[in-house]
């Protein structure tokens, strides 16, 4: 009575209380995602316990749920928030030389990668048995791969063949450095030599088109 004496109404209070949770559950999805990551730089990708992740939370087991219904959910939130990541911390442009600007773009991919090996797994691999990306968590990459199309695009690269080329060479270093030798360099030192050679086959095949 008192509230609505002061022109406060039962319908002025709900969009309110709603909001405030939202916004503690999002919070809550947040705590979760990032324990869920701590726990596979662990243990792995494929040992992830929705068990342990509610532990280290303070949360019981079937109250994850209410959060992410499945483990394949929660391997989509976090595929999801590897490529939100990739696209706040990599931009494709750069400078106006597109060898300098490939180069550039291709030690900050590589780094990016390195940082975290396990984030890269899931972003670029399929290392979880059984486990494929909704398309709303697939959302985020194919944004990440246009943004990059566009990108290439404005320095006269637009052969769907050469994007693929690019993609490739990138993601066999990276693959090959966090194999072999995880957080070193042995192939980020070829970073620049395989973005010259793919400079070069691009300007050989616009001159042969001229």
């Amino acid at each position: 009575m008192l509230l609505t004496l002061l022109g406060v109404s039962n319908a002025d209070r709900e969009p309110r209380r709603s909001s405030r949770q939202e916004a503690r559950r999002a919070a809550t999805r947040a705590e979760i995602l990032e324990a869920a990551w701590e726990l596979v730089r662990e243990h792995g990708l494929a040992a992830l316990s929705l068990r342990d992740l509610a532990a280290r939370v303070g949360m019981r087991a079937p109250s994850l749920y209410s959060y992410f219904d499945s483990k394949h959910a929660l391997y989509d939130a976090m595929f999801a928030d590897g490529y939100r990541q990739a696209l706040a911390e990599l931009d494709p442009s750069g400078p106006d030389d597109t060898r300098r600007a490939l180069k550039a773009w291709a030690r900050t991919f590589f780094d990016f990668c390195n940082a975290d090996p396990v984030r890269a797994q899931l972003m670029f691999q399929r290392p979880v048995p059984g486990w494929e990306p909704s398309p709303d968590a697939y959302a985020p990459s194919v944004e990440f791969l246009e943004r990059t199309r566009r990108a290439f695009a404005a320095r006269g690269i637009t052969d769907p063949q050469d994007l693929d080329l690019w993609t490739a060479l990138l993601s066999g270093l990276v693959s090959q450095q966090l194999a072999n030798e995880p957080g070193g360099d042995r192939w980020a030192r070829l970073v620049d030599r395989v973005c010259d050679m793919y400079v070069n086959d691009i300007e050989t095949k616009h001159k042969e088109r001229q």
